[in-house]
């Protein structure tokens, strides 16, 4: 399926008819015709009508040939989210199997939360442990990001970079670890064309550049192979293997090469019929050409945990350059490309592989999943130890008996001790590590046999262990040792923290902590009852000032409530002494209906004039002005305190204003002074600049203005976009 190729319903269904029965394509069918009733009226921001977008993830779905319940939940994964369907319409329209893939795939779009990265780890949380009960959520999710990274270019610049960025940090570590490359490659090359396009074209250009000098060269080998092969009775199928763009920029970046020290530019991906032909193909290329030392890996006798197989070996081929090649059997490819996905796949109405249990078996990573999530209650915690565990770079030691154990870059013996069992780790009292001893904080490198010895004496873990492992898993189950052994003494202890927290937040306890208060509170970080809560403070699995916070949350908003109100009545007597002048030198704007009021200029969002302001009215201190776009005022509470304010014109060329910009672009030699050189052109104080680039060359450089007017401002950034690489310039807020 190309990716430029926009499907229309009829053409996700045709092909779903491919594979599939009349009866399960007539249930398609109808998952999709309820979808575009629900999304009826509704339009994305590149103008379209939003069914497109459903219609192409479910396109992405039947392109994996994945069985009927998800490709209707790809038609309907948007609708609980944007609609006002609920879960147990659709389970009552379809079945509970498609209700939860939908519910799984659904952001807590209706839950407040403190900050927009709460609110996404949450959803990511919910997401992950949803993969964990059905591996199919997560491929619906990643078909649902993948559409949204081909259609990134309707959304502005910031948006692209965060979802870029998330897309590089969550979705394609997450396709990687499921095996399905396919998807993995487009998101990644995608993300970079916007997190860092001048590096992303001028690859493209460096590819392009000897692409039929490389072709040529590619054929030649492939003809070679086949005479080799056809002496021998091997059939095969031959293929150049096109480098992706973001695993290039990533040697290049990463290992400080330039784009001619790349060998696996070139390669040739060879498909047989079976093990033995692998090997025997194999042989023949290591006669023909030779092998580079260190550079053979055998994933057939050792597969990646992703399922992945096949024979990897570099070569120096014709006219002494880097040839990679690839061998492997059909059914090894199929995995390669679609990994987990190829388990799910239907052939003639059933799965292609009866052995999908056992094959879901071998990921044993993602059921770890719901082990973190009971142990971890908070859920920017849970999506780091997530990251650490699953998407870091993995090291793979051996146990003695030669078993492949996998544990992320970084660990030590108690990790590897812990991953074999929990009482291995918790009677752990040494390590031998290639026959020789080493401490119990030795890092392990890929290739190590370690050997754990154990004492059935052991004390079990000590404290210190907790700073010593790297993976979650290991955490989680000293933190549990220490749980069950001291549970009736943990839970007087945190109750007691817990007292202490709420005192020093000014309430009484007796007030705050209510049997309804104390459920509830328990039931939001997933804790069974009370005694569960107070435990985890104890053994320090949550703070005492996490649980106290919330348990106040309630109390401190009534009385800050009751406060504001108090100091607004002050405030407005108080401001009734202050004489207009001095308000207009202040701020430059005038109270609709009113002279006698304090007014100044909110610093978070800088207003200046030309822009469309309101007044709020504040605690104590008068009237502060914001622009009517603020996020500060768009609560309910702030509408309440909203006045109608106007610009004093005579003031508009006499008084200058702050302005904080933000100016993105490509990180090169004398890029900063280019952007100060630009101002001071406009004839424009600047009072404060800084800036950062990151791994991915991009700058981003915050410079603070005096201007006089809006006007004036749209000079500046006009000038500021004619500077070369510069990407973006915004207008920022505090």
């Amino acid at each position: 399926m190309s990716k430029d190729k926009i499907l229309t319903a009829e053409d996700v269904i045709k092909e779903a008819g491919e594979y599939l029965s009349e009866e399960d394509t007539a249930f398609i069918r109808r998952a999709y015709k309820f979808a575009e009733e629900a999304h009826e009226g509704q339009y994305r921001r590149s103008g379209e009508a939003y069914i497109i977008h459903p219609i192409q993830v479910a396109g992405i779905l039947v392109h994996l040939e994945l069985d009927p319940e998800t490709i209707a939940s790809g038609f309907l994964h948007d609708v609980v989210e944007d609609t006002d369907v609920t879960v147990d319409q659709l389970q009552e329209a379809f079945n509970s199997e498609v209700a939860m893939l939908v519910d799984g795939v659904s952001k807590l779009g209706k839950i407040k939360y403190k900050s927009k990265e709460e609110q996404q780890a949450e959803n990511h949380r919910k997401m992950f442990v949803a993969m964990a009960k059905d591996i199919r959520v997560i491929l619906i999710k990643l078909a649902d990001r993948l559409h949204n990274m081909r259609t990134l270019k309707h959304l502005p610049p910031e948006k692209q970079r965060r979802i870029s960025n998330e897309t590089l940090e969550i979705f394609s570590p997450l396709a990687h670890r499921l095996g399905i490359s396919t998807i993995k490659w487009e998101l990644e090359d995608t993300a970079l064309r916007y997190l860092n396009p001048q590096q992303y074209y001028r690859i493209v250009h460096l590819m392009k550049q000897k692409r039929e000098e490389r072709e040529n060269y590619i054929e030649e080998v492939m003809q070679e192979v086949q005479n080799q092969l056809d002496e021998v009775n091997i059939n095969a199928d031959f293929s150049g293997r096109p480098k992706h763009l973001y695993s290039i920029y990533k040697k290049m970046a990463m290992q400080n090469k330039q784009f001619n020290e790349i060998y696996d530019l070139l390669a040739v991906r060879i498909i047989v019929d079976s093990i033995k032909d692998c090997y025997a193909v194999l042989g023949i290329i290591h006669t023909c050409w030779k092998p580079m030392p260190g550079r053979f890996k055998d994933y057939i006798a050792m597969p990646k945990p992703n399922l992945y197989q096949s024979l990897h070996t570099t070569v120096i081929g014709p006219k002494g350059a880097p040839l990679e090649v690839q061998i492997r059997t059909k059914e090894m490819h199929e995995i390669a490309e679609f990994g987990i996905a190829a388990h799910w796949a239907y052939k003639e109405g059933k799965r292609l592989d009866n052995n999908t249990k056992d094959s879901e078996a071998k990921l044993t990573w993602f059921r770890e999943i719901l082990e973190w999530q009971n142990e971890t209650h908070d859920a920017e915690e849970f999506m780091e130890s997530l990251k650490v565990d699953l998407f870091s770079d993995m090291v793979y030691v051996f146990t003695p008996k030669g078993d492949v154990i996998e544990l992320p870059s970084g660990s030590v013996p108690l990790d590897f001790a812990y991953k074999i069992h929990t009482e291995v780790g918790n009677q752990t009292i040494g390590a031998r590590v290639n026959g020789k001893m080493e401490p119990l904080d030795y890092h392990l490198s890929t290739g190590d046999i370690v050997e754990v010895m154990t004492s059935k004496h052991s004390y079990g873990p000590s404290q210190d262990w907790l700073s010593i492992t790297q993976t979650s898993q290991a955490k989680n189950k000293i933190k549990q040792f220490f749980k069950k052994q001291r549970r009736d003494e943990n839970v007087v202890k945190g109750k007691e923290l817990v007292e202490k927290e709420v005192k020093a937040a000014g309430f009484e306890p007796k007030e705050i902590l209510t049997a309804e208060n104390i459920k509830k509170i328990a039931e939001k970080f997933n804790f069974s009852n009370e005694e569960d809560m107070y435990a985890a403070v104890g053994y320090q699995g949550i703070t005492a000032a996490q649980i106290a916070t919330r348990l106040t949350e309630k109390h401190k908003k009534q009385s800050l409530k009751n406060q504001d109100l108090q100091e607004t009545l002050e405030g407005v007597a108080k401001t009734e002494v202050k004489s207009p002048n001095t308000r207009k030198r202040d701020s430059g704007v005038r109270v609709a209906g009113v002279d006698n009021l304090l007014v100044r200029l909110s610093k978070c969002c800088n207003p200046v004039p030309g822009d469309d302001i309101v007044g709020y009215i504040t605690k104590g201190r008068g009237v502060s002005v914001h622009r009517s776009d603020c996020p500060n005022i768009q609560t309910e509470e702030a509408r309440d305190r909203i006045l109608e304010v106007q610009w004093e014109n005579n003031d508009a060329q006499t008084k200058q204003y702050h302005v904080d910009l933000e100016i993105s672009g490509f990180d090169r030699r004398g890029l900063l002074n280019e952007v100060l050189q630009a101002v001071n052109e406009t004839k424009t104080n600047i009072i404060g600049v800084n800036g950062k680039s990151d791994r991915n060359k991009m700058a981003l450089i915050h410079i603070t203005i005096l201007i006089h007017n809006i006007s004036h401002l749209r000079k500046i950034v006009e000038r500021l976009k004619q500077i070369k690489d510069v990407y973006t310039v915004t207008r920022m807020l505090q």
